[in-house]
């Protein structure tokens, strides 16, 4: 295989190169932040690149950002994210197109270097690599999605007010409704977001949880 790495750390950057280089595959390039990947990939064509998810400048999604681009641009390089950070949101988006050359492996999962290199072959040929924790959260961030499209839209509405810190009261009065209605739509926001009466769960928290994803 024909390789491209996109990783932060140096130490971690060398240490897949090494890895790769002694059982026969090709590190064509490394780069150490995601601005960097799409050029080097664009000049080298690797069979894979393997991107982490937060680099630099800030440190929160670049890579996956940049993983995301590289499939709009090059559908015929694989693309294997490989970090210890499950962002479903790009997840999702990088999924989107289908998960033919994708992969999304955890570095703290990942205890056997040849199931890490083997992942990495299938998805340069066009298979997938998805990690089991990865999918359960995908799946979950789908389930919350479906069940915040149930609601109608005064009730997204009350939850967004909800999620401000507003009181019922100052709802009503945002809304000029009566602080009843406002109660009939947040019960109905629960019994929608399966958040059913707890003793140790505050539902107004996690409805707003729900919201903010």
């Amino acid at each position: 295989m024909r390789v491209v790495i996109a990783e932060d750390s140096a130490i971690l950057r060398d240490g897949l190169a090494g890895l790769l280089t002694e059982r026969g595959h090709e590190v064509v390039a490394m780069v150490g932040d995601a601005a960097s990947l799409s050029e080097v990939v664009g000049a080298h064509r690797p069979d894979v690149a393997v991107v982490d998810v937060r680099m630099p400048p800030s440190f929160t999604d670049e890579g996956l950002l940049a993983a995301i681009e590289l499939r709009g641009k090059y559908p015929d390089t694989g693309v294997l994210v490989f970090s210890q950070w499950i962002e479903t949101s790009y997840a999702t988006e990088l999924l989107a197109a289908g998960a033919s050359g994708v992969g999304y492996l955890l570095k703290d999962r990942v205890a056997d270097v040849g199931d890490f290199v083997e992942a990495l072959r299938r998805v340069a040929t066009g298979g997938t690599a998805l990690d089991p924790e990865v999918v359960s959260q995908l799946m979950g961030a789908s389930r919350q999605q479906d069940s915040l499209a149930r609601l109608t839209p005064r009730e997204r509405e009350v939850l967004e007010l909800m999620a401000q810190g507003l009181t019922n009261n100052a709802i009503a009065t945002s809304l000029t409704v009566t602080e009843r209605a406002v109660e009939k739509h947040i019960g109905n926001i629960f019994t929608k977001l399966d958040l059913p009466p707890s003793d140790t769960r505050h539902r107004r928290v996690l409805a707003v949880l729900r919201l903010k994803g």
